[in-house]
């Protein structure tokens, strides 16, 4: 999977943005492995960097998952991280959606671990979290 990332001019493209989106995507959607080719995100800021108020932080991400158009999502946040894992755990239910009912339980459990705790497994507490509920 390819990771592109398009910064707007009040958010610079510094190394530790690189770091930070890369974790994100391959962390949310490396279990779709190769079905993605290339994963696009937009990080933007949208009031200037003089100015600061809740929730100007966006991040719009874009899927092209092999044999099916581009997917996209966004999530606004205050701060670019909340932005950016939003927009992830949007993306990995749109994904996991479209790609079928088999890989379902995988996403669920995928966004609880995203969600809530990395460490906890599938058995020890599954998971009932739903899109509409991010």
């Amino acid at each position: 999977m390819n990771i592109q990332i398009n910064t707007d001019n009040h958010i610079g493209g510094s190394d530790e943005l690189t770091r930070q989106v890369e974790d994100a995507v391959e962390g949310s959607l490396g279990w779709f492995g190769e079905w993605i080719t290339r994963v696009e995100v937009h990080p933007s800021d949208e009031s200037s960097s003089s100015k600061s108020r809740d929730n100007d932080k966006r991040c719009v991400m874009e899927a092209r998952p092999a044999g099916h158009q581009p997917l996209s999502v966004s999530h606004q946040g205050s701060t670019m991280d909340q932005a950016l894992n939003g927009s992830a755990k949007k993306l990995v239910w749109l994904l996991d959606d479209t790609k079928g009912s088999a890989s379902r339980s995988q996403g669920k459990h995928l966004l609880c671990r995203l969600m809530d705790n990395p460490t906890r497994t599938p058995e020890e507490q599954p998971c009932d979290r739903s899109p509409r509920n991010i």
